[in-house]
């Protein structure tokens, strides 16, 4: 009697133990399964001994997955508009402004995950439309529609300078002469001129009708040029202080402008699709003319003497070259979003842009660098595509 339950026990404890599982997920495997088996009356003693194969099982660690490497930045996402966007001149950093007026510094990585907000400011009561770096990196520049111009340190954060009262009206450009110096524009067409050192401006001047949406200055610090919504470039002599010229009247809004083709020519973009070429100290009227057949061309980057990244309101990117006249190709879009603002980093192998999809995205250009447009014959070109 008793043989027969200590069989019945052996065959019910036989029939508890089940096969050791395994699980392969990618490159690493782990073990599940039971312990020791153990019985009332019975002991496997095999099951006591340990096994080497099971305790380096046991001991298996999930290795840490390697970061993945991207050929370019990943997108971010912010949650607002972004208006303007600015990189750093010595480091992988850029800064964003938006329409509820905050500020956001990011340093950014191809190595994916690695990309990450280091800190932003809320200073602006109203959108902030314009960012810029000091040219050693160390400083922040910003303009608002609140009418006020921001100074913030880089490293830490913080607010150092503020001119609460700089225009009269929304303040739309911005753009850093030198260490001290600042241009400033405004929605009814003034020019100012600042000295940071003093927080004062040295020039006060309107000549325009409408916004002034872009300002470039030529490499001697001398020649501030505009483009406005009245549809004419402006020219403004910083060493004398005075007011120049105004070009012809152009059809449309000028939108952006650019000094290319080493310092002889200056590009202005249009809502209506078209840049205007002017010759350098030929001011007056265009000498060329060129319809991209986009939407508009709201926003103006050089990446080479001869070749620039223009935006447009139908969210496309193309990489355009000067003289010969061609675009090259698209670069990258926003679908169907129009685009706010683009910008090359300091090494010109990223291009930024911003959208009102609220995306931040990045753009491999450098290839553009080694592009050439070669003119065979009379108005004839060789097109390079991109990748």
């Amino acid at each position: 009697m008793f043989l027969s339950c200590l069989t019945s026990s052996c065959i019910m404890a036989a029939s508890l133990v089940r096969p050791r599982v395994y699980s392969e997920v990618d490159t690493f495997s782990t073990m599940t399964g039971s312990g020791d088996l153990k019985t009332e009356d019975v002991e496997d003693k095999s099951e006591q001994e340990p096994n080497d194969e099971d305790a380096e099982d046991d001991e298996t660690v999930e290795e840490p997955r390697e970061p993945r490497i991207r050929e370019t930045p990943e997108d971010i996402k912010l949650d607002a508009i972004v208006n303007t966007l600015a990189f750093h001149p010595k480091q992988d950093i850029f800064a964003a402004g938006d329409i509820d007026g905050d500020i956001y510094v990011y340093s950014y990585s191809c190595t994916e995950g690695e990309s990450k907000e280091l800190w932003s400011s809320g200073h602006h009561l109203k959108s902030c439309r314009e960012v810029a770096f000091s040219h050693d990196g160390q400083k922040l520049f910003s303009v608002s529609k609140d009418k006020s111009v921001h100074l913030m340190d880089v490293e830490e954060g913080k607010l150092v300078t503020r001119i609460t009262k700089a225009h009269s009206v929304p303040i739309n450009a911005l753009l850093l002469v030198d260490e001290n110096v600042l241009a400033t524009g405004d929605d009814e067409g003034t020019l100012k001129v600042w000295d940071m050192r003093k927080g004062t401006s040295f020039m006060d001047l309107k000549h325009h009708e409408d916004y002034i949406s872009g300002i470039a200055v030529d490499q001697a610090k001398r020649i501030l040029l505009t483009s406005s919504g009245d549809g004419t470039m402006g020219v403004f002599n910083i060493k004398r202080r005075r007011f120049e010229l105004l070009s012809e009247f152009q059809s449309g809004d000028l939108t952006s402008v650019a000094i290319m083709k080493r310092g002889k020519k200056v590009v202005c973009g249009s809502s209506e699709g078209t840049m205007y070429i002017f010759n350098w100290n030929g001011f007056g009227a265009t000498s060329d003319r060129f319809a991209v057949k986009a939407e508009s061309v709201d926003c103006i980057v050089p990446i080479t003497d001869s070749i620039l990244c223009a935006a447009s309101t139908d969210g496309v990117i193309r990489a355009v070259n000067l003289l010969p006249n061609r675009v090259l190709g698209c670069i990258g879009q926003h679908v169907g979003e129009p685009i706010e603002q683009i910008a090359c980093s300091r090494d010109s192998h990223f291009l930024a842009s911003c959208a009102h999809d609220q995306m931040i995205k990045f753009w491999d250009i450098s290839s553009l660098r080694e592009m050439t447009v070669i003119l065979v014959g009379w108005m004839a070109g060789k097109t390079v595509h991109l990748r």
